[in-house]
């Protein structure tokens, strides 16, 4: 089988909290076995950080629970991005309503936070961005990123076993 459903993981520079997104959700869909199904990556709303990996202390935090970001590179969205992916997922509402600006009328359903996809309640719908914080701010955005992330396998997981969508 092939990809049958693409996530787009997005922030603002694409070092925090969409790598972060990424590689948990990354770690998710191949424990559940279906990474064979599911395409994951992540961008930045703007082009602050092209080609670097991911802020030191994100990797840090997310290698004290066993995720690897070395490998990550950032980049900005690109016009396709829209096209290509079935769900792009905003950390917070300012970079979502950059990406409602630049989207094609025809693919703004595939825009929004990922937070709604969370089981917990959190204070906040925003996944806060860590960079200008201390450490507990990137163990704050794993914790919020861990559970969006499993709900939103759950909603995938359910649709990639229908077999209306399937067909």
């Amino acid at each position: 089988m092939e990809i049958q459903t693409r996530v787009l993981f997005v922030c603002m520079g694409n070092i925090c909290r969409s790598p972060t997104a990424e590689v948990v959700f990354r770690h998710q869909v191949t424990t559940s076995g279906l990474d064979h199904l599911i395409g994951i990556d992540s961008a930045g709303t703007h082009d602050y950080h092209p080609g670097k990996a991911p802020d030191i202390r994100s990797q840090n935090a997310a290698a004290r629970r066993g995720y690897n970001m070395k490998d990550l590179r950032a980049r900005q969205v690109q016009a396709r991005d829209f096209q290509i992916f079935d769900y792009i997922l905003a950390m917070d509402k300012h970079n979502l309503s950059l990406l409602r600006a630049q989207c094609p009328a025809q693919f703004t359903y595939k825009l929004g936070l990922l937070v709604r996809y969370s089981k917990r309640p959190f204070l906040t719908e925003e996944v806060p961005d860590p960079y200008f914080g201390g450490e507990q701010g990137f163990e704050v955005v794993l914790d919020m990123i861990e559970d969006a992330a499993a709900g939103l396998l759950e909603v995938i997981r359910e649709r990639v076993s229908d077999p209306v969508w399937n067909s």
